[in-house]
Order: C-alpha cells, then structure tokens, then sequence
C-alpha cells in the first residue's frame, strides 16, 4: 500500500477511491461529447462513407494506436511494480506512438482537405470528429509528458496513483477511436 491509499477522507473512504470515482466520472462526461459527435455524423450522413477517405492511413494510425495502449498498460504495470526503468521505457514508446498516430492524423487532413473540403457535409462531419479526438490525444501526450518527467526524477516509486490515472485517460482516448475509426473509415 502507498501512502497515498491510507489517507482517510472524512468518511474513512481512502483518497485513491476518491480519485478513481472522480476519474470515472469526467470519462462519462467526456463519453457524452463523443457519442454526441458520433449520433451527429449517423444523423447527418448515414451509413456513408467519402470514398476519397484514405483507408489505408486510417488503418495504420488505428494500429499504432492500438499499439500505444498495449505500450501504457506495460508502462502502468511498471509503476505498481516499483520498476522506474521500464516505466521510463514505456512511457517513451507510448508518447511516441502518440506523436506518430498524431503525424498520421496530420498527413491525413492534409490530404483531406482536397478531397472534401470543411464545406461539405462529409468534410465538417469529417474534420470536427477528427478534431475533437487530436485535441483529446494532444491533451494526453502532455499528460505523458509530465509523467515521464516525473518519472525520470523516480517520483512514482511511493505512489503510482498519478500513472494510473493517467494511462487510464490514455486508455478511454484509445476506447473512444475503436468507435470513431469504422465511424469515419468503415461504414
């Protein structure tokens, strides 16, 4: 146990408890902004789908991101462990993955934008969605960021709550594409 779990709240609930429950309720808050945005695109478009979309750039960027969270959990399992190195280690390579998944969304707008442009439909439906997630994905590269930092100067060896809430955050971002990809690419 950290030192951080004996901790009682008035109520004798531990304060990890008190975050993991705080925790849980900002994601369902942010699950109500992304189905909001799913329910807009099924609304507006259907079942379709611009066939400029580049599938290819889709499905590696959704792999690599599939690979980034594999990369977190094993940084996460590394700060409950006590091993700094590894969780050095696999933070790197989750922040990574990140930056390149983001690179990927990048030379996908890119490409995008002459394919079909924010005035259309598809091209609003297309960005905003896309959008929204990147500001999500930036938001946790700073969150890696900061943990590795910490990390580096052996800050989690006594308390790897922060780890944790910050791969799960990483986690729920990963989630949320598993249903954005086939949203925009497959359907």
């Amino acid at each position: 146990m950290t030192s951080i779990d004996v901790i009682p709240m008035e109520h004798g609930t531990p304060r990890v408890t008190i975050n993991r429950f705080g925790l849980w309720l900002f994601f369902l808050s942010e699950a109500m902004i992304f189905a909001g945005l799913l329910m807009t695109r099924f609304s507006l478009l259907g079942k379709t789908v611009d066939d400029e979309v580049s599938q290819t750039i889709g499905l590696v960027i959704t792999i690599i991101l599939l690979a980034s969270s594999y990369s977190a959990f094993r940084a996460e399992h590394a700060a409950t462990t006590g091993d700094q190195a590894g969780l050095v280690r696999y933070l790197s390579i989750t922040l990574a993955l990140g930056v390149i998944f983001l690179g990927g969304v990048a030379y996908e707008w890119v490409e995008a934008f002459s394919a079909f442009p924010t005035g259309t439909v598809f091209g609003t439906v297309f960005f905003t969605m896309t959008g929204v997630y990147a500001f999500h994905v930036i938001t946790g590269l700073v969150l890696l960021a900061v943990l590795l930092y910490n990390a580096r100067a052996g800050k989690y060896a006594d308390n790897s709550w922060p780890v944790e809430g910050g791969i799960k955050y990483w986690h729920f971002v990963d989630l949320v594409w598993v249903f954005f990809y086939p949203a925009l690419y497959l359907i």
